[in-house]
């Protein structure tokens, strides 16, 4: 069975300039229980992500600062939303979604989170709306407790994955692969262990040219047991802020080459959602629900 990750806390409310991209998080799972793709029982709440876990990959400082809202001004234009507790605990929830969800990955082939793919946040500071680093987290929670020894993380989000990047970047054990694009935020890039930019403008048939050319290589070299996947809908030509001309319809398929070839290789595989900017929320939460039922047909 399909299990996701979803939380009441995942639905946090910001004053009013910030409130539309965060619709998305309660809408998302109306629209996938509404059209039958999923029913209440693929779902499960996670309790929050517990601060000796969190600092397996976030400084202790940066974490009590959190937690005693002690950010400075600078540190939370940084990250972009107003600090506040509810903020905090959301991102541990989040957090452990995304853990949760990959441990069900073990036993169901693929696990999912409605959020996550929080792949600004550093060690030491939150960026670009991103507290804390959910696959980080779930990644090196998963090496602690030996559960896998080589990791993949395929960020397919139109941002690059900086946070992550810069994490992992000493780390052997964890490939960090981000496909982006190469003007658009953040302006300073960190070195992934591969890095695609990809020019403004690009479309569909381009855009999958180079993920499968790139994907099969990865595989082949890095040899993971386990794969995160940032499934960002933020590709769209429709989007706001991605700036590639991607349809509906590549993103799909861009979806199930991933999720094929995380099932054809027999590599579990954890989803977290990523970004998705879109004027019109429909383009947005069909993008997502893709994700969700490619999901359903490939592995169920």
């Amino acid at each position: 069975m399909l299990k996701i990750a979803w939380s009441p806390t995942y639905k946090y409310n910001l004053p009013e300039g910030h409130r539309f991209p965060m619709v998305k998080y309660e809408l998302l799972p109306q629209q996938l229980l509404y059209e039958g793709t999923v029913s209440h029982e693929n779902f499960f709440e996670p309790e929050p992500m517990q601060d000796e876990d969190i600092i397996l990959t976030h400084h202790r400082d940066y974490l009590l600062k959190l937690n005693n809202q002690a950010l400075s001004p600078k540190e939370i234009r940084n990250i972009g939303f107003p600090m506040t507790n509810q903020l905090v605990s959301r991102g541990k929830h989040i957090a452990n979604g995304t853990y949760l969800a990959a441990k069900f990955a073990f036993e169901h082939g693929i696990g999912m989170n409605i959020a996550g793919g929080t792949h600004h946040s550093f060690a030491d500071r939150g960026e670009g709306f991103c507290v804390f680093n959910d696959i980080a987290i779930a990644a090196n929670l998963l090496l602690h407790h030996r559960l896998v020894s080589r990791i993949l993380i395929i960020d397919l989000d139109v941002h690059q994955g900086n946070g992550t990047a810069k994490i992992f970047e000493n780390d052997s054990r964890v490939f960090t692969f981000s496909m982006h694009g190469e003007k658009n935020y953040p302006t300073r890039k960190e070195n992934s262990d591969l890095d695609i930019g990809l020019p403004d403008g690009l479309q569909d048939t381009a855009y999958l040219h180079i993920l499968k050319e790139a994907l099969p290589k990865l595989l082949d070299h890095h040899m993971p047991d386990f794969i995160f996947y940032l499934s960002g809908v933020d590709v769209l030509d429709s989007d706001k802020l991605g700036r590639l001309s991607m349809t509906l319809e590549g993103c799909k398929d861009r979806d199930r080459y991933v999720l094929q070839m995380a099932k054809k290789n027999q590599i579990p595989i954890a989803v977290s959602m990523g970004g998705g900017y879109s004027p019109r929320l429909t383009d947005i939460i069909e993008a997502h629900a893709n994700t969700y039922r490619l999901a359903q047909e490939l592995f169920f």
